[in-house]
């Protein structure tokens, strides 16, 4: 039976591109090691690049990042040139998330002065990058400052200070069952239940580092607040 290569570039058993470009020194932007999830070292060559993996490492759909993913040839004004995606984002599988689920995407961050300065000169490898990505089963899409520092990473932001808290698990627990339980709560009033003998303070941080630690879900595209829903992620 022969295969069909967009399923097996999108299927959870898929094998998967490795980087394809490595990074060298950075003269004009700050680059480093993004350490994603604990379990892999990701280079990056910005921090727009930086912030845009802190928002895929919080987001639950997303379950992999590549960087430098692929080598794509294309040709402008007559000469032949290879450009190289800056990531490879993969999903969770189909059925996990929503029906369907979401195509790998092949991402160019760029800063909108740069994409809008330079836009004719760089849409030969974009109109390349989205051909190849159609190709493969992917989408291919630039990301640039309005789509990756926005109201989610100012969130994730204001989480982080409470991601390394530590509480005991049997209380951590308790609150888990309790939202499950109510099919999802606003923040003020898993506080009230959950913590009325503490202050609003420390209820609050053992909240957030639920959330924090992605044990508890939200709409994060939100500003965070008393009336933030909540909900134990997979009961959605």
């Amino acid at each position: 039976m022969q295969r069909n290569p967009k399923m097996d570039s999108n299927g959870c058993n898929a094998v998967r591109p490795v980087q394809a470009r490595r990074i060298g020194p950075a003269r004009r932007s700050v680059a480093g090691i993004y350490a994603f999830r604990g379990k892999k070292a990701i280079p990056y060559e910005s921090t727009l690049e930086r912030d845009f993996l802190i928002r895929c490492e919080f987001s639950l759909a997303v379950v992999d990042a590549i960087p430098q993913p692929v080598q794509i040839p294309f040709v402008s004004g007559g000469r032949s040139y290879v450009y190289t995606p800056d990531f490879l984002i993969y999903y969770q599988c189909v059925g996990q998330i929503s029906p369907g689920g979401p195509r790998p995407s092949l991402i160019e961050v760029k800063p909108e002065g740069e994409w809008r300065k330079h836009w004719r000169r760089w849409l030969p490898k974009w109109k390349a990058a989205y051909r190849y990505a159609r190709g493969q089963g992917w989408e291919f899409r630039i990301h640039d400052e309005s789509r990756i520092r926005d109201q989610t990473l100012r969130n994730i932001r204001f989480l982080e200070r409470y991601k390394r808290m530590r509480f005991p698990p049997k209380e951590s627990c308790l609150v888990l069952e309790g939202v499950r339980e109510a099919g999802g709560a606003a923040f003020r009033d898993v506080l009230a239940r959950q913590f009325p003998r503490l202050s609003r303070v420390e209820g609050a941080a053992r909240i957030w580092h639920l959330l924090a630690t992605r044990q508890l879900d939200c709409d994060i595209g939100r500003p965070l607040g008393d009336f933030t829903e909540l909900w134990v992620p997979g009961d959605e």
